[in-house]
């Protein structure tokens, strides 16, 4: 970066992406006092995951779908950070050269059903059809209603929830983070309770990537959430001790209350079944070891194996009931 009046700003092209940046950028400001001293210039980038809009994600790659154009920008100075949804990034092979400067606080974990009938999940009627494209979403709703269809749904909010309008689906699965921070959480039909729909990692936080030793860390630490910033490594930490990405059927979610830590894993097989649920709790400062440990013991109960093949669904991605 050439001046510091000027600071580039690489994000996805989503409204959802541009209202999550305003906003952060707004605490930015009146938590340094620096209205006037810099110009935030946003630069929306297309990623491969926006660019291809009905192919399924694990289909496509899997990691860093919506992150790489984003952080090749940032790696040839054509922008000075990228703002990304947490959830996005990958927990193992980010570029050596970045780090994450900035966490956000975190925004609820939880997903939201959104429904044409107003009927709450358990009592949607069956073959009524869900819309996703997130596998692990697929897997907890096997796990619970496998009366129910399941039809891939991509693209951003906006488009989920008019193709839900158009009643190509009775209901559509989103966080509510995202619905909230687009303005529309009033269109949610039902919160899904964290102990059925356990989130993924870093569901609900914002980052700043930057390239390491950037200058701008200073300047964006002053609202860093040291909370949201250990809770998230440590998720993170989990999926990387056992080589796993966003695109597999696990969810990880680490809480902190009275000076301890809590963190729950759950993974899925692709038809719905269950394989592995538990959950470590300890003192914050012990999060890598309590990580470490978890992960371990996922490795140690199910196998890397099996592990490394819940990347790609082999079946369809849509699912109807055999009766």
């Amino acid at each position: 970066m050439s001046n510091f009046e000027k600071i580039s700003i690489g994000i996805r092209d989503s409204n959802l992406s541009i209202a999550q940046t305003k906003s952060f950028l707004k605490e930015l400001k009146i938590h340094n006092n620096i209205n006037g001293k810099y110009n935030f210039e946003l630069k929306t980038i297309k990623t491969l995951g926006d660019k291809n809009k009905t192919q399924r994600l694990d289909l496509l790659g899997g990691k860093g779908l919506f992150i790489k154009e984003i952080e090749n920008s940032i790696l040839n100075d054509e922008i000075d950070v990228g703002i990304h949804s947490m959830k996005d990034v990958p927990a193992t092979g980010m570029c050596d050269d970045l780090e994450i400067i900035c966490w956000s606080k975190r925004a609820p974990q939880n997903d939201v059903l959104i429904s044409n009938s107003g009927k709450s999940f358990f009592d949607l009627p069956k073959g009524s059809i869900i819309g996703t494209s997130s596998i692990r979403r697929r897997a907890q709703v096997l796990s619970l209603r496998k009366d129910l269809k399941i039809k891939l749904l991509r693209g951003n909010v906006d488009t989920r929830i008019k193709f839900l309008k158009e009643r190509k689906y009775d209901a559509i699965i989103l966080s509510l983070a995202g619905i909230q921070r687009l303005g529309v959480e009033k269109s949610a039909t039902e919160v899904l309770d964290k102990n059925l729909f356990l989130p993924p990692a870093c569901q609900g936080v914002i980052g700043v990537q930057a390239k390491k030793e950037s200058p701008l860390k200073n300047l964006f630490s002053k609202i860093n959430c040291k909370q949201s910033q250990i809770t998230s490594h440590a998720e993170r930490r989990v999926l990387k001790k056992i080589n796993a990405n966003c695109n597999s059927p696990i969810s990880v979610l680490a809480e902190i209350l009275d000076g301890y830590i809590r963190i729950d894993v759950e993974l899925f097989a692709h038809t719905g079944e269950r394989i592995y649920k538990n959950f470590v709790k300890g003192s914050v400062g012990e999060y890598i070891e309590l990580s470490d440990r978890l992960g371990e013991d996922i490795v140690n109960n199910l196998g890397q194996n099996i592990i490394d093949e819940l990347e790609i669904l082999k079946d369809d991605f849509d699912y109807s009931p055999k009766n």
